[in-house]
């Protein structure tokens, strides 16, 4: 008897792929404990929501909702280039980071070109990098950091024409500063393009961010609206990219992606600083707490540039039960990186006040049934 011949076929490089997405959601942990969870902080969702502007704006478009978006996006290019000092069409909208990532990926590597990233690094990059065929070449983190002169060593050996950074770094929450990054890209190899992922750059502390010409090849940088500015949901971020990339992105990306809505409310958060300062400082007291609930049980949390705060729990079977315990125990959600050894860290939302005491309680009576 015969096998008989699949009845779809697939494209070798996604029939090769495991069915996976890179993050489990809350709402299917929910799901599989049965009830609602008590702290949601494990995602990097803003705790202190979007700008009363933006949710004005939300309310107001949604009565034209039944309309498309501008798919050139040009009101917001134009305010966000008038904001960073940049010209219109070195602005790319995308929607969130995440798309920009695969358009990137998609637009500037073929089926097996290798790939650089720091091993550990955040996963829905190599999920692009997969899903279009690439290869990896990972490249160590150095005490808990990216290791610049490590990813541009591994581009020239390897040949990569992709390097990915992210500064301030998902998933520790470490930073290096604008001299070492523009000394990365000084030294990058001819061909070889830097991903800068930017998403915390609000919370970056003062010399972080390099000054970069936005026509500068070797360099595309990304933001978001989905941490200071609040608003993940809405699902909109920005490449500023010299303006043929950008134009090559014209060439691939879902043109009606970043929604009417997410385009009006971008633009009214943008013309918020105030309340994006606020949140700043907001999140900056909650770090502080957050490592002094570490020091309380004798844990170390690591300094952080973000929005979360990394914390050592000693190894990754300690880590695992702590995630577990408090999910299960105390409906918590957290998240820890994947590798080793950034492992043995578990990564916590900076929440509000009454946030990050409930996790304080919550964490205190996990860990004493932590194995040893």
């Amino acid at each position: 008897m015969t096998t008989a011949e699949p009845r779809l076929r697939y494209s070798k490089t996604v029939a090769a792929l495991p069915a996976t997405v890179p993050f489990v959601p809350p709402e299917a942990l929910e799901r599989r404990i049965g009830h609602t969870l008590k702290l949601r902080i494990g995602a990097n969702e803003s705790a202190f929501g979007p700008s009363p502007k933006a949710i004005a704006a939300i309310r107001a478009g949604a009565e034209r909702a039944n309309w498309y978006c501008d798919p050139e996006g040009f009101v917001l290019r134009t305010a966000l280039a008038r904001h960073h000092g940049v010209r219109y069409e070195n602005i790319g909208l995308g929607i969130g980071i995440d798309d920009l990532l695969g358009l990137i990926v998609r637009a500037l590597i073929d089926p097996g070109d290798p790939v650089v990233m720091s091993h550990g690094a955040y996963p829905t990059f190599a999920f692009h990098v997969s899903g279009f065929g690439g290869r990896f070449v990972h490249v160590p983190y150095r005490n808990d950091r990216n290791d610049g002169e490590a990813l541009v060593a591994a581009a020239r050996q390897s040949g990569s024409r992709l390097v990915y950074l992210s500064n301030p770094d998902n998933p520790t929450g470490s930073w290096i500063d604008a001299a070492e990054q523009k000394r990365v890209i000084d030294l990058l190899p001819s061909g070889t393009v830097l991903i800068l992922d930017e998403a915390y750059s609000d919370f970056a502390p003062p010399g972080t961010l390099p000054e970069i010409d936005p026509e500068d090849p070797r360099v595309i940088r990304l933001r978001t609206f989905s941490k200071a500015h609040g608003m993940a949901g809405m699902r909109i971020g920005y490449a500023i990219a010299p303006a043929e990339i950008v134009a090559t992105f014209d060439k691939i990306r879902h043109h009606f992606g970043v929604t009417r809505l997410s385009q009006e409310a971008a633009l009214a958060s943008l013309g918020d600083p105030g309340f994006i300062a606020d949140v700043v400082r907001q999140v900056a007291a909650g770090r502080a707490h957050l490592a002094e609930i570490a020091q309380c049980l004798q844990l170390r949390a690591l300094p952080s540039a973000t929005n979360f705060v990394a914390i050592d729990v000693g190894s990754g079977a300690r880590a695992r039960a702590t995630l577990a315990l408090l999910l299960e125990e105390e409906a918590c959600f957290l998240r820890m990186p994947g590798v080793a050894p950034l492992d043995r860290l578990i990564r916590v939302t900076v929440g509000t006040e009454a946030e990050r005491q409930g996790f304080a309680e919550a964490l205190a009576r996990v860990v004493p049934k932590l194995p040893a």
